[in-house]
């Protein structure tokens, strides 16, 4: 079974087995929770332009960041699975407070030039770029708080839900939640597009310490099955089939040199949100043409 971010999605969209804490400005009265607003930025690379290439043009924003002491922070994680590409993930206690953080930046001269220059030079390695917010739907979320500072990857799910079947989602979801519940050891976060995608469209991120809770994961099937109860299974899967448009999951690892950390995060694991800078390659004293095609 694939995951609900690892679970939940794979139930949903196997038919029944027949056939996204994350940044910055969050909440401190509890920051283990996922921000209420979640800003998503993807950039896509080039062929050979991923790796070492890219974390070098990506610590211009980080040090442009870091000399502003700007307090808006961001995660940035890169795919292992589908296309390669990067997404820097910046939390907001409100869409306000996404609006007075990018009017900040814009009356702020230096930090408006230093990532001007950044994006010069990080656009020479991108094929594409995109972006969305989003909304945290805690409806949809188990057991959503997580030490974030110790996570190392994200399993990331996109549902597109078809139009004028809210419903039939919603009956699904009431009992994926309602088994999973039993399971101790399965959470993620859900979050509802508001801009940038699909209306209908929910991200669900489960993050994972290793990639050994992947193997963990995968053996719950039997649990959910259980759970479920025959009767259960198969009402699931006909609320799938109606409900679920389209849908992908994906692996992402998370990368310290491509990210502005929390102060929090950088003092709970110091060695890993503070590694030391990678040091140039061998190739890279070459001719550039010849560099690029040795990344």
């Amino acid at each position: 079974m694939k995951s609900f971010a690892r679970s939940v999605l794979a139930v949903f969209v196997l038919r029944a087995v027949g056939g996204c804490a994350i940044a910055a400005a969050q909440d401190t009265s509890n920051p283990n929770m996922p921000p209420k607003v979640l800003v998503i930025g993807r950039e896509f690379t080039k062929p050979g332009k991923s790796g070492v290439a890219h974390e070098k043009t990506e610590s211009a924003f980080v040090q442009a960041m870091k000399r502003a002491k700007w307090p808006t922070h961001y995660l940035a994680v890169e795919s292992l699975s589908g296309k390669s590409r990067a997404l820097f993930l910046t939390g907001y206690v409100s869409f306000e407070e996404w609006e007075k953080d990018q009017i900040a930046q814009q009356k702020n001269v230096t930090l408006s030039a230093d990532l001007a220059r950044a994006w010069a030079g990080d656009g020479e390695l991108l094929s594409d770029t995109d972006g969305g917010a989003f909304r945290f739907n805690a409806e949809y979320s188990l057991r959503p708080e997580v030490d974030i500072a110790h996570m190392r990857y994200f399993e990331i799910a996109r549902y597109q839900v078809k139009p004028g079947h809210d419903k039939d989602w919603d009956d699904g979801m009431k009992m994926v939640l309602a088994a999973y519940e039993k399971i101790p050891g399965t959470h993620w976060a859900c979050y509802s597009a508001v801009y940038g995608s699909p209306d209908t469209t929910y991200i669900f991120f489960t993050p994972l310490k290793s990639a050994g809770e992947i193997d963990k994961e995968m053996g719950q099937g039997k649990d959910f099955e259980a759970a479920m109860g025959p009767e259960g299974m198969k009402r699931l899967g006909e609320l799938s089939a109606a409900a679920i448009q389209e849908s992908q999951s994906n692996l992402f690892a998370f990368n310290p040199r491509m990210s502005y950390p929390r102060d929090e995060w950088v003092k709970a694991d110091p060695d890993y949100w503070s590694p030391k800078a990678t040091a140039a390659p061998a190739a890279a004293k070459k001719p550039a043409a010849e560099a690029d095609d040795k990344q």
